[in-house]
């Protein structure tokens, strides 16, 4: 993107209309339609119920994201209804959905994308079993070679922190930085996942709440038997590098 136009999107700050350069203005489309889709994967595999949860998704080259309405039922998403923030976590005015208030986990997803570069989703879900682990503030141990191939190794905890500001945030980011895991359950709370781009931490809070929910039968049958770390580097290795086809970004 040209200075020009990375400049024209930082020019639409609270108080003031919207007005972006149109490629801008093409990128915020394609992640409005994105996010409001993705919502309904959340509704598809059983992570969410009633209007918790949900998904956000980076806009590439301008500082802005893209996250659901709060309290509102997942049947009335739509592009037009999903809410342009800026990285600070304000809604930009003048733009389509800023009438209505945004997710209550909008400063939790800012302070991670202001501080973690590299991510261009976040996904919040209330699934079951991973909420399970949460509740007992205990890491979920790598024990089955799916989780050592999309995690990296042992799904950890973060710290309790209330809703609201941003503690949940920096809870995130700092059990994440340096950890390969692109999920992380904050105390009594919940799972929350980033990825690449919005469709990248979905697929994580599936996988998430498949390997919680196995890995807990398994250990209400009997001991579990950890994998070696030795094993698990070569599992991650393998998958986030040569299984798939080349290019293709959900592996």
């Amino acid at each position: 993107m040209s200075d020009e136009a990375q400049r024209t999107a930082r020019a639409a700050t609270p108080g003031s209309a919207a007005a972006f350069a149109p490629e801008v203005e093409a990128a915020i489309a394609r992640v409005r339609n994105e996010v409001a889709r993705l919502h309904g994967e959340l509704v598809r595999y059983g992570l969410v119920v009633w209007t918790g949860g949900n998904v956000s998704g980076r806009v590439p080259g301008a500082e802005l994201f893209v996250i659901k309405p709060s309290g509102v039922s997942y049947d009335a998403l739509a592009p037009g209804n999903m809410i342009l923030c800026t990285l600070d976590g304000e809604v930009v005015p003048g733009t389509p959905g800023s009438e209505r208030g945004p997710s209550s986990d909008t400063a939790a997803h800012a302070y991670v994308y202001r501080n973690m570069p590299e991510v261009g989703g976040v996904v919040h879900t209330h699934s079951t079993f991973a909420v399970a682990w949460a509740a007992r503030g205990e890491a979920i141990p790598c024990a089955i070679t799916a989780m050592a191939d999309e995690f990296g190794g042992p799904i950890p905890v973060g710290p309790f922190a209330i809703i609201g500001d941003d503690s949940i945030g920096r809870g995130i980011v700092e059990t994440l930085t340096g950890h390969r895991s692109r999920a992380v359950l904050m105390q009594n709370h919940g799972p929350f996942t980033i990825g690449k781009d919005a469709k990248d931490a979905v697929k994580a809070a599936v996988m998430l709440e498949d390997v919680a929910r196995t890995v807990h039968h398994a250990r209400e049958a009997g001991p579990l038997i950890p994998l070696p770390q030795e094993s698990i580097d070569r599992l991650y290795d393998r998958y986030q590098n040569v299984y798939g086809q080349a290019g293709d970004v959900s592996r």
